[in-house]
């Protein structure tokens, strides 16, 4: 059955073979082949993974962050707030734009030839890629890149610019990724914002199409751009490097130019192309001259503006940091360990598109810089010295605000600041702010108060002491305050400032003006209020000191910035004015009348300016000068009742000195730019007069105390009228003058020897001095004793223009030899305008106090008009003498003894040694005159010269010896001392210098002796 059931198998046929065959054929091609691609599609991802593997994933908010990051460009404004002073240093220029605010012709155009498929692509356009290949591999004319809008954007944002695969995928899958979480419409605007465009007119390279349509076009609203110049700018993204009209300068680029050109046409083609415009509107655009539309050539503004572009943006990055690290102080910010959060402050500035606006009053810094850029304005530029330099600052001092600066001569000679940021020795000009204003405010001294101009002494580590001098090397004695302020004393000063206000409390009062360059080691700077400091200070804290004065003794911060405006219009940094109130609106007023006296009195070291400035008598000044030590540095600090203005004019290096013509620049410049701010803002100066507060009264007092007069005082009329605070008029009534009789000797007035005749002595009203110059005299002995040779003058140098008036306090210095004096030689007479002048030679003994002239009478020989004192001119005149008189001169001692007679003299020319007794019963000791010295050799000692030589035989009768001595070595020898000795020390400070001796005795004097010379060589 089972054999039964078996049947045969058929055959297969052929067909069903062949299908078999290809089913399992193509089965197997299917699995090998998804096979492959799947071990093909994992190497190419393993093989994109690694090329992206460092490359983030950034989540939404960080793409969007980052696309809407831009560096701005910021820009700065004159005080008009509305006229730029430039836009900011950076090498970028970009200035955002809403989209909505973006012209359809010219979001046409951009997409027309970078991105024809932007509204319908992921971030990635594969036609528009297979079209960019298309293109490259046959060459073709026009080339639209396969990257799109996002892709370009990616790339911008977030990588870099190099050539390889790895920043390629990057690209792509950034794109993708932003087409996520980003709008169409914020990517296109984020392009538009950030692409470059090439150099504008002024050099700066142009980011985003509104910084382009500004530089290249000169066109602030898109709106206004026109079809060609919309395609012209689209077109320059591709390669704005090549497509530039300007170079780095500026200066128009016509290859440039004309490729811009060539691809502003591809551009309009590629609009036509697609449909965006019409063929009229292509032929038009076609037609417009887009070469006479470009932007004029503006200058940058740090070619412009330098000194006051990078001044702005010193001072806003100080206030950023500031604001920042609000536990720092502006002084901190110059230190080192800061140095990175002031290059914070100053990166942000550049790239975060602040409005920067400024104090600065445009017409009048326009003045001040040509004035400093006038080299008539100015001496010959010296080889060695380089250019005179200058700086000033023009202050509003009711505000602080700092309307205009010369912050130097020419920027590309010295780009440093000297208004801001150089340190100079103030000289004379520190003394209002270190002396004056803290004595007026302390009522140490009032305008009339009588201050000692007489020597002061200091020590000196270097050379034991140091005696201060007037710039005019002489003394004036008692003066009131305001005459030494005029003056500008520096004796006055100096015992303000050391004596009564204390130099503590006078670095404290300066201080509290503003003065922050003042060290730790200027508390002992001395001399510090005339210009001894360790630093110095700068023009613009300086001219602020000075500005309190005028704004009634309240101190404001002094600014430049007044406000600084984000670029979303946010206002970061606004200056909020705090007067401070220093000292009494009375001390201002009446340090204020003191300084326009400087300029108003005949002997104001300011007067020039009463005819250099031309609108004197008009608008109120008043100033102070100030000059350093062999004229390194001048100053003038001045003002109106509006504005304060400061001066100073010198060169790079403090060592180098003005020449003459220089020495008064500060004044001629101050009035330069005082004249032209007149003329040109008149405005401001519209206040009248200087205010006068209550508290104030005129008051007279003694000129020669300061205190109220006594009778004695009026009926001599030494009486002064000035102002006073009312707190400080004095109540103590004068009593230093008083009658006295007194010898003259060094011309210093002492209380004459009880033995002196009483024609050597005089009796006048005297004043009794603080300090009696007996003493002082005495005191400056002691010092230049110890001082080095080249510091020493002698006494006369350092007596007081009023000695002669000085009540004497000490007994007169000269000691009795015990014997009579010698008499004088070589006496000569000559007739001189109708007169007949009698000169002489002293005698040489130290106890003479003066001498007598004889003339002849009909009786014989009498006394003849006034004695001489010795230290005066030695010379008589007589206006009636006749044809036949004769005279003779002696000398007389602090004893009264009167030496022989000299020889007899006449104008006939005869000449007689007479025998005959004097009127006062002395006979000559002697018939014959002496030998002259031998043996003389000299010797340095440190402190000058000593000589010696051999005495005369005692047959000579030598009274005493003469010393001459010749300090060219020429032969021309004049008389320096005499002794009783054989020795001689001169205490001088001389480097050379030829020496004679010559023997007295009561007959006459000895030829000279031999000459030695020498030499500290």
């Amino acid at each position: 059955m089972a054999q039964e059931q078996e049947q045969p198998r058929k055959p297969r046929s052929g067909w069903r073979t062949f299908g078999l065959v290809v089913w399992t054929t193509t089965k197997w091609l299917f699995i090998f082949g998804v096979t492959g691609a799947l071990f093909a599609g994992g190497i190419a991802t393993g093989y994109v993974g690694a090329l992206v593997k460092d490359d983030p994933v950034r989540p939404g908010n960080e793409l969007e962050a980052k696309v809407n990051e831009n560096s701005l460009t910021g820009f700065v404004y004159f005080n008009d707030g509305t006229t730029p002073v430039g836009q900011l240093r950076t090498d970028e220029d970009r200035r955002l734009v809403d989209l909505n605010n973006i012209p359809q012709s010219v979001i046409d155009a951009l997409l027309a030839t970078e991105d024809s498929n932007f509204y319908s692509h992921i971030g990635v356009d594969y036609k528009g890629l297979g079209r960019a290949i298309k293109q490259k591999l046959l060459n073709e004319e026009v080339q639209t890149g396969g990257s799109t809008l996002t892709q370009q954007v990616a790339r911008r944002v977030f990588l870099n610019l190099d050539r390889t695969d790895s920043r390629k995928f990057k690209e792509i899958l950034l794109a993708v990724r932003m087409e996520r979480y980003l709008s169409k419409e914020q990517i296109l605007a984020a392009y538009l914002n950030k692409m470059p465009f090439g150099n504008g007119s002024s050099g700066y390279n142009l980011y985003g199409i509104k910084s382009a349509a500004i530089g290249i076009f000169n066109i602030s609203d898109l709106n206004k751009l026109n079809l060609a110049q919309s395609a012209y700018l689209a077109g320059l993204p591709q390669l704005p490097s090549a497509y530039s009209a300007f170079n780095g300068k500026g200066e128009f680029n016509a290859k440039g130019f004309n490729r811009a050109m060539s691809r502003q046409k591809r551009v309009l083609g590629q609009m036509l192309l697609t449909g965006r415009i019409t063929q009229a509107e292509h032929d038009e655009a076609i037609a417009f001259d887009v070469k006479s539309s470009l932007a004029p050539r503006r200058e940058k503004a740090y070619n412009t503006f330098p000194y006051l572009m990078l001044e702005t943006e010193r001072e806003a990055a100080e206030i950023l940091a500031l604001k920042q690290n609000p536990k720092l102080k502006k002084q901190d910010l110059a230190k080192s360990e800061n140095s990175e959060i002031m290059e914070n402050a100053r990166e942000q500035l550049l790239r975060s598109g602040y409005r920067i606006y400024t104090t600065i009053d445009k017409v009048i810094y326009n003045n001040m810089r040509e004035i400093a850029n006038d080299p008539d304005n100015f001496g010959p530029t010296s080889k060695s010295k380089g250019p005179e330099q200058a700086a000033a600052i023009m202050i509003d001092h009711h505000t602080g605000a700092i309307l205009g600066m010369m912050e130097g001569r020419d920027f590309n000679i010295e780009q440093m600041n000297y208004a801001t940021q150089m340190t100079r020795q103030p000289g004379s000009a520190m003394k209002p702010l270190g002396a004056y204003l803290p004595a007026l405010e302390a009522g140490l001294v009032q305008p009339a108060s009588v201050i000692d101009d007489s020597p002061i002494i200091l020590k000196d580590g270097q050379k034991g002491y140091h005696i201060p001098m007037n710039a005019s090397k002489k003394f004036y004695g008692l003066v009131t305050a305001r005459d030494a302020f005029n003056r500008s004393l520096n004796i006055p000063a100096l015992k303000l400032f050391i004596d009564k206000v204390t130099i503590d409390k006078a670095w404290e009062f300066t201080r509290s003006l503003g003065i922050t360059t003042l060290q730790p080691e200027d508390k002992g700077a001395q001399t510090g209020v005339i210009g001894g400091l360790s630093k110095g200070v700068t023009v613009e804290e300086l001219t602020n000191a000075y500005a309190t004065i005028p704004n009634g003794g309240k101190y404001n911060d002094p600014f430049m910035i007044s406000k600084i405006v984000d670029a979303s219009g946010n206002i970061v940094y606004e200056h909020k004015q705090a007067p401070k109130k220093v000292y009494s609106e009375q001390t201002a007023f009446l340090m204020t009348d003191m300084m326009r006296t400087v300029i108003s009195s005949r002997n104001g070291t300011g007067r020039s300016l009463s005819s250099s400035f031309n609108a004197y008598g008009e608008i109120p000044i008043a100033g102070k000068t100030g000059t350093t030590q062999d004229y390194g540095d001048v100053w003038f600090m001045g003002f109106s009742p509006d504005v304060t203005l400061g001066v100073w004019v010198g060169y790079k290096e403090q060592k180098n000195t003005l020449v003459k013509a220089s020495q008064s620049r500060a004044r001629t410049l101050w009035s330069e730019i005082m004249n032209e701010t007149v003329k040109d803002r008149r405005e401001i100066f519209k206040t009248k007069e200087f205010p006068k507060p209550d508290g104030l009264i005129r008051a007279t007092v003694s000129s020669v105390s300061g205190l109220l007069p006594s009778s004695v005082v009026r009926s001599s009329g030494l009486l002064t009228t000035d102002w006073f605070n009312k707190k400080f008029v004095p109540v103590k009534v004068d009593n230093v003058l008083g009658a006295m009789s007194f010898i003259k000797y060094n011309g210093v007035n002492y209380i004459a020897q009880e033995g002196t005749p009483s024609d050597f002595v005089y009796t006048k009203t005297t004043i009794r001095r603080e300090k009696p110059l007996g003493e002082l005299m005495e005191e400056i002995k002691k010092a230049q004793s110890v001082m080095p040779s080249e510091y020493r003058r002698p006494l006369s140098a350092f007596v007081p223009q009023d000695a002669d008036d000085e009540a004497p306090s000490l007994l007169d210095p000269r000691r009795d030899d015990g014997a009579a004096p010698a008499a004088p030689t070589n006496v000569s007479l000559e007739a001189v305008d109708g007169a007949y002048r009698i000169s002489f030679s002293g005698s040489p003994q130290n106890d003479v106090v003066g001498y007598r002239l004889y003339r002849s009478t009909a009786g014989g020989f009498a006394k003849y008009g006034d004695s001489i004192l010795s230290g005066d001119s030695l010379a008589f005149v007589d206006r009636s003498g006749g044809f036949g008189t004769s005279y003779f001169v002696t000398a007389v001692d602090v004893a009264g003894r009167e030496s022989g007679r000299s020889q007899t003299v006449s104008p006939g020319g005869w000449n007689e040694l007479p025998d005959t007794q004097l009127p006062g019963g002395d006979s000559p000791q002697t018939d014959g005159v002496p030998a002259a010295p031998s043996g003389l050799s000299a010797s340095g000692t440190g402190t000058g010269v000593m000589l010696q030589w051999s005495g005369n035989e005692s047959t000579d009768g030598v009274t005493s010896y003469q010393v001459y001595y010749s300090a060219g070595n020429d032969g021309s020898f004049q008389y320096i001392g005499a002794t009783a000795n054989t020795s001689f020390e001169y205490v001088a400070p001389i480097t050379t210098g030829t020496f004679r001796i010559t023997a007295m005795n009561a007959t006459g004097e000895s030829g000279f002796s031999s000459a030695v010379t020498w030499s500290a060589s």
